[in-house]
């Protein structure tokens, strides 16, 4: 045997001598390790599969509180909303409350709806689109059970250039200017409208006929 052979042996020897300490050392801890990384992704594709599950089940529970209220029944509709306000997985609690309000608002129970909306869109928790729809949709509400002022509380912070909702809030404050006999501002918002390139045609076109209206008719009290 050559010296070189005989030095890769020993060379071979230490090195698998030296895993076999590595190993009674530190083998109850890899193996720890292993343990631990396989429990901790069977963990989260189990939590990963519920979640799913729970949004899958809110999903369908959310189609049929819709189904519901699409064929007028309001009461049973809210009785499954209120119950995914709070059992709901995801999103659904949050659309199942403003889905609740609309629900009253159809069965006539406007202050409620209101009162809804605006549960919603005071909710810090809630999403800022969604606290923002609600805001909307309680102003247009209150375009014909409110004042102005009630409308601008919620919606003229919305009316902003660049708001991506700006153009019904500003539809809605017009609406309640010209309610309360505020023809100029009335006009003037319409204006905002119909001047806008960006906004939706439907709104633009509604604005154009509404200033028409407004200007056509004298003092502008909607009577």
């Amino acid at each position: 045997m050559s010296d070189d052979s005989f030095i890769r042996e020993v060379n071979e020897e230490l090195r698998q001598d030296q895993m076999k300490a590595l190993g009674r050392r530190y083998g109850p801890i890899a193996i720890g390790i292993a343990v631990l990384a396989v429990l901790g992704t069977a963990a989260w594709v189990a939590y990963d599969y519920w979640s799913t599950s729970r949004a899958n089940a809110s999903g369908d529970r959310f189609a049929q509180a819709l189904e519901l209220s699409e064929e007028g029944n309001n009461q049973e509709a809210l009785e499954v909303l209120q119950d995914l306000e709070e059992t709901g997985a995801g999103a659904y609690p949050m659309l199942a409350r403003l889905r609740a309000a609309t629900a009253l608002a159809d069965s006539g129970d406007v202050e409620g709806a209101i009162a809804g909306f605006d549960a919603v869109a005071n909710d810090g928790s809630a999403p800022a689109a969604i606290r923002d729809m609600a805001r909307l949709r309680a102003a247009l509400l209150l375009v014909d059970h409110g004042s102005y002022a009630d409308v601008a509380a919620r919606v003229e912070a919305l009316t902003a250039d660049g708001n991506p909702m700006r153009h019904l809030a500003r539809e809605a404050l017009a609406l309640a200017a010209w309610k309360e006999g505020d023809r100029e501002n009335a006009l003037a918002l319409f204006g905002q409208i119909a001047d806008d390139e960006q906004a939706p045609q439907g709104a633009r076109q509604r604005a154009e006929m509404m200033s028409d209206l407004i200007a056509g008719s004298g003092s502008g009290q909607s009577g």
